[in-house]
């Protein structure tokens, strides 16, 4: 089993910029797809982006487009968000998490899930 371990949220002002890191630890690395994930106060927790094994593949919620990018290095076992412009509604604590399974741009396969790191964006 794999474990994950976030780090990098904060207190960022609007339009303000964070990278948030997830270190995977106890598998291959490559064996598994990576994906960032958040949950509002009150509200169900979302995808915002995922990425496959190879890093050459991406997904984003349409909400985080353009301003956040995914990407992995093996080397170092870890997978990186970089995000940029944040805004009050990206308000959250964010999750790394990982699945070992084929789809890997299916939300639901992502079994395995970090602690959480909380991302504050003030007005």
């Amino acid at each position: 089993q794999v474990q994950l371990v976030e780090s990098g949220g904060g207190l960022v002002q609007a339009g303000g910029s964070l990278r948030l890191s997830c270190v995977a630890s106890g598998r291959t690395f490559s064996n598994y797809a990576m994906g960032w994930f958040r949950q509002a106060p009150g509200k169900e927790r979302d995808v915002v982006a995922l990425i496959n094994r190879s890093g050459g593949s991406t997904y984003y919620t349409d909400s985080v487009k353009g301003r956040f990018t995914i990407s992995r290095d093996s080397a170092k076992n870890a997978v990186y968000v970089q995000m940029n412009n944040l805004q009050p509604e990206d308000t959250a604590v964010y999750y790394c998490a990982a699945t070992d399974v084929f789809m890997w741009w299916v939300p639901s396969r992502y079994t395995y899930w970090g602690q959480g790191t909380q991302v504050t964006v003030s007005s």
